[in-house]
């Protein structure tokens, strides 16, 4: 992205510092960017005529470049020059993440993994596997995937998260990060549903990329909850804790919604909770630009008169933890800390 208007704290000498204290030219750091992005699925082309232009002040480095680039050099935005830092955001470092320790004795989990073993075995008809050797895998990863749950309290009281915020909030990378951390499904609304939802505008003769009119608001919008929802309950009817990412705007901001959902998870067992993911509108509209996707073209073509119909100071009244990813703070955080995971685990 050009450099068109004030960056508060913006100092692009600072990446020029940090590369070279690392002792590396142009090509190498283009190089080391392009390993973290594909590690990390970032889109960079790190090249070094771009890296340059971000050194320089030329061209300010776009959100996936930023995070790549925290990555690389194991420091935050605020650190990098890229930005301002919030209250309280003076951290370089990520607190290690604690590999998490039995909570059943060991000689109950292995007797439990048996019996299910035993049980996979007596129903299985071995005279209809056309590769035995493949079946015998899949039923160890079966009582693998039960030896994992063993260790949490999922097994016995799966939970549903919520995990709500406008358009380029980074609510999906949040909801991304959970599931990277806690092994529990993720499911995300326009994954889910916007194919299906494209086919039916353009069959009640509206724009597929409609999100706005009443012909979407009130006859489609309904339908795509319905399917995320529907989905869900399948999953937590097994026993399985999922995280949903989607606006959930108008559901957490209806107290009567979320206490109704509430009170049917428990009746199963299940918990439930609600995550907001708070960001800033430059923020937003900066990513969502990036991301260039058809569904936002409304908003960016009106962006004034979308921007007045955010609510960026205060979480819905139903939530039970508001993320501050404002300038993109949190997500940064969240890939520091998966990339402290995956070290400690290799």
């Amino acid at each position: 992205m050009v450099a068109t208007k004030p960056r508060p704290g913006w100092q692009p000498e600072r990446l020029r510092e940090r590369r070279e204290s690392h002792g590396l030219s142009l090509e190498a750091a283009g190089d080391q960017l392009r390993r973290v992005g594909e590690r990390h699925g970032l889109h960079i082309g790190g090249d070094f005529q771009t890296l340059w232009r971000h050194e320089n002040g030329t061209v300010y480095p776009g959100p996936h470049y930023r995070r790549a680039y925290c990555l690389m050099y194991r420091s935050t935005e605020p650190d990098l020059g890229f930005r301002l830092p919030l209250p309280g955001e003076n951290m370089t470092e990520t607190a290690a993440v604690p590999v998490p320790s039995p909570a059943t004795e060991p000689a109950v989990t292995e007797e439990a993994a048996f019996t299910i073993t035993k049980g996979l075995d007596q129903v299985t008809d071995a005279t209809q596997n056309r590769d035995p050797e493949a079946g015998d895998v899949l039923k160890n990863r079966v009582v693998t995937a039960w030896r994992g749950r063993a260790l949490t309290d999922g097994l016995n009281k799966p939970v549903l998260v919520l995990v709500g915020g406008y358009a380029g909030s980074g609510k999906t990378e949040f909801a991304r990060f959970l599931g990277d951390i806690s092994g529990w499904a993720f499911l995300d609304k326009d994954s889910l549903t916007r194919r299906l939802t494209e086919r039916l505008l353009e069959s009640m003769g509206g724009d597929p990329h409609d999100r706005h009119s009443s012909l979407y608001l009130d006859h489609v919008r309904p339908l795509e909850y319905k399917c995320l929802m529907d989905t869900a309950n399948d999953n937590i009817d097994c026993g399985i804790s999922t995280i949903l990412a989607a606006p959930f705007i108008a559901e957490l901001n209806d107290e009567a919604w979320l206490s109704r959902l509430t009170n049917r998870c428990r009746a199963k067992g299940v918990d439930v909770a609600a995550i907001w993911v708070r960001c800033d509108a430059d923020s937003m509209r900066e990513y969502i630009e990036f991301r260039d996707a058809p569904r936002d073209g409304w908003k960016l073509t009106n962006w004034d008169q979308y921007a007045d119909g955010l609510n960026t100071q205060s979480s819905p009244p139903s939530v039970h933890l508001t993320i501050d990813n404002r300038l993109g703070a949190a997500i940064s955080t969240a890939d520091q800390t998966r990339e402290a995971l995956r070290k400690i685990l290799a």
